[in-house]
């Protein structure tokens, strides 16, 4: 494997991992399932899905 490779695959998994790549599975969705819904921007994106994950009573309680 070469370095390019090796890096390539790091940021994938790094990626994974902090959920950044949930932003770009989000409007590939969209893309494919509703080409003419607004997108929102990263920064709607990430406070819904926050908005989402504190609403679910299965996550618990965030106090910050």
């Amino acid at each position: 494997m070469t370095a390019a490779g090796l890096l390539a695959r790091i940021r994938f998994y790094v990626r994974e991992f902090t959920g950044e790549a949930a932003y770009d599975r989000h409007l590939a969705h969209l893309r494919a399932h509703d080409p003419g819904a607004a997108v929102p921007t990263r920064r709607e994106f990430e406070r819904a899905r926050t908005d989402a994950r504190e609403a679910d009573p299965r996550e618990g309680f965030r106090c910050c």
